[in-house]
């Protein structure tokens, strides 16, 4: 897995660096503007300004856009995107208006309206524009999370939390939702809904430390005995699934362990639990003198208030 992992990554880095190449070549006339705008597209990279340039050169350019036969449409989309991210409203809605005159009643083409609509904030209106994608498609996974956007960009969060969870009613398995989902509870201090989230994600995705390290938090953050053992074991689970280089972890360790002594007043020390403190403290020691040396003195001193070093 990790091989694979590794062999991902290196040809991302390597599409990403032709894409850059590509670029560099098309803006100063060298051609290849429509295999970089391609590129783009499949490797779904947000760089409005240079494809709305280039984009707009091909589109204004009748025998190339001849060339391109079908694949003109999908141009005329990127483009209409891309000069919304540059807030060129007269441009994307020209674009909009050839494509709802070739695809008269598309939902695609229905989308960027909405989207032309948010462009210019105006909110009401959008929100009427997916509402009626929604009757023909209640299923439509883009348009939900639209939604959230203008809720969210509207600053109204109990509206965005509203549409969040009537979209996991349908997407259950979207994980990136349900981690926005916790992290807006958690700028609520909704704290139980939020460790409701992280448990989901844990379930779904139980190698992944940010999870580990995010749930610990919450329950650190609501207290109480129960919940800061809990805690406690998530931040040591972080630990093991980063192999001890986690210090956001190793300092949750010790801060759980701290308030444990304190609720419990030494009653009922368990062996391993003391080992374990003994451990992320020497961990976290040993960190700092590697890699911020003049702040080694301030941690040991913190620790030793906390009576675990």
């Amino acid at each position: 897995m990790a091989a694979a992992t590794a062999t991902a990554t290196a040809t991302a880095a390597e599409e990403e660096a032709r894409l850059l190449r590509l670029e560099e070549q098309a803006e100063h006339g060298g051609g290849g503007a429509w295999e970089y705008l391609s590129l783009a597209r499949r490797l779904r990279a947000r760089r409005p300004a240079p494809v709305l340039r280039l984009g707009l050169a091909l589109l204004n350019d009748a025998s190339a856009r001849s060339r391109l036969a079908s694949e003109q449409w999908t141009l005329y989309e990127q483009v209409a995107v891309a000069a919304m991210d540059c807030q060129r409203l007269d441009v994307a809605k020209d674009c909009i208006g050839v494509l709802s005159k070739q695809f008269p009643g598309s939902m695609r083409v229905g989308r960027l309206e909405a989207l032309l609509f948010e462009a210019k904030g105006d909110w009401a209106e959008a929100e009427r524009a997916y509402a009626l994608i929604l009757e023909n498609n209640p299923f439509d996974q883009i348009v939900h999370k639209r939604k959230i956007a203008i809720a969210k960009a509207q600053g109204d969060m109990t509206l965005a939390v509203d549409y969040l969870n009537k979209y996991l009613e349908l997407f259950m398995a979207d994980h990136d939702a349900w981690r926005e989902l916790a992290e807006i509870y958690v700028s609520l201090q909704m704290y139980k809904q939020a460790a409701f989230c992280y448990e989901e994600l844990i379930l779904a995705q139980p190698t992944i430390p940010l999870y580990h390290l995010a749930y610990a938090e919450v329950l650190y953050t609501l207290g109480g005995l129960e919940n800061l053992q809990t805690a406690k074991k998530y931040y040591a689970s972080t630990i093991q699934l980063t192999g001890g280089k986690n210090t956001r972890a190793l300092f949750g360790v010790c801060l759980c362990s701290a308030a444990i002594s304190q609720l419990t007043k030494g009653r009922n020390k368990e062996e391993d639990s003391s080992e374990l403190q003994s451990l992320a403290a020497e961990a976290l020691l040993k960190d700092y003198k590697q890699r911020a040396s003049s702040k080694e003195a301030l941690v040991a001193g913190m620790l030793k208030n906390m009576k675990l070093s």
